[in-house]
């Protein structure tokens, strides 16, 4: 009897032991533009016994230079935010280990961009103009149609860009230019902007807020920015508005399609958690926090999207295309060449 009471002494100081164990430690690196609830997060660590760090760590860039940089004795466990503009570069540093998450079986294949699945899709958004619904009402001016629109004598002065070399949607609309004019034509067409009065600015946030009419006091009423804009400004109109101020110009070819993804980082000595928190990522509950935090569409087609983010953004129907093996053989030749034209 008494060792039979020793036993299930034995058990029970076992059982406390497991269910007291300190949680283990995650770590998510990403750009600076990572968002998500923290109940969304919460719920993962509850599930696993684990605490997720994050690690925001400057822009897209910026971020993939320090991962690659830390290769030998890795920063975190989980890379999210390398997109298809620095896919190739983030692949050939051979900073990722492969992961076939089972969730991939809800992502679209169009948006599975590494057949060797070591940067797996987590959403996507587009880079378009967006413009000042009111100003060009006001003005009785024609929206423009086309990229070659924008360097006619009736826009000048009304556009305001990124720096490619600094900026993230700069370089999507550089690429945008690059797949319209080609190799051959897209500086010509970058001196008649500059000649067209184009402003450009260091990032997104100098222009739409510094510079844009919608969101500024500044003079220009097109402004290279996102999609999923529009609704950020209806959502977060302070006073409330009964529509978006701003919209998205899709027409063919004016926008390029940027594809973030997620990866496990080679040598993490937390594989599985790592893998387990890939497939968190990849699910409804995690996708379907995404659009009101980052303003991006899901990758899970199976995620439902919010009534205000459907009903404010439009999605082009046919989007500029460069595939990342090019992006990554010549994007800094592009962004020196586009310099000299632009700011020199």
């Amino acid at each position: 009897m008494k060792r039979y009471l020793y036993l299930l002494l034995f058990l029970f100081l076992g059982l406390t032991a497991c269910g007291s164990a300190e949680p283990a430690v995650l770590t998510l690196m990403s750009h600076d533009s990572f968002a998500i609830s923290e109940e969304t997060i919460a719920a993962f660590e509850e599930e696993h016994n684990v605490t997720v760090e994050l690690l925001p760590s400057g822009d897209t860039g910026a971020a993939l230079n320090q991962a690659i940089l830390a290769k030998d004795a890795p920063l975190a466990d989980v890379f999210f935010g390398v997109d298809n503009t620095f896919m190739g570069r983030a692949l050939a540093a051979d900073i990722f280990a492969a992961y076939q998450s089972p969730l991939l079986a809800e992502i679209p294949d169009a948006l599975e961009l590494d057949p060797s699945h070591r940067l797996l899709p987590v959403d996507y958004g587009d880079v378009c103009l967006n413009y000042d619904k009111a100003w060009f009402a006001d003005n009785g001016m024609p929206l423009p149609d086309s990229l070659a629109d924008l360097a006619d004598p009736a826009y000048a002065g009304l556009l305001v860009v990124q720096n490619p070399a600094t900026s993230s949607p700069g370089l999507a609309f550089l690429l945008a230019t690059i797949a319209e004019f080609g190799e051959d034509g897209y500086l010509d067409y970058w001196a008649d902007l500059r000649a067209n009065g184009v402003l450009v600015t260091n990032g997104w946030e100098e222009a739409y807020y510094g510079s844009f009419t919608v969101a500024s006091e500044g003079e220009r009423p097109l402004v290279v920015s996102y999609a999923s804009s529009p609704p950020a400004e209806f959502i977060y109109a302070d006073p409330p508005v009964t529509e978006a101020p701003s919209a998205s110009i899709v027409a063919p070819g004016m926008c390029f399609r940027q594809v973030e993804f997620v990866g496990v980082l080679a040598g993490t000595e937390n594989r599985e958690l790592a893998e387990q928190l890939v497939d968190y990522i990849l699910s409804q509950p995690f996708q379907e926090d995404m659009p009101l935090n980052m303003f991006v569409y899901p990758a899970n087609e199976n995620a439902e999207l919010p009534a205000e983010f459907v009903a404010w953004t439009q999605v082009p129907e046919e989007t500029a295309v460069i595939d990342p093996q090019t992006i990554d053989a010549n994007r800094e030749t592009w962004i020196e060449a586009w310099t000299e034209v632009v700011l020199r």
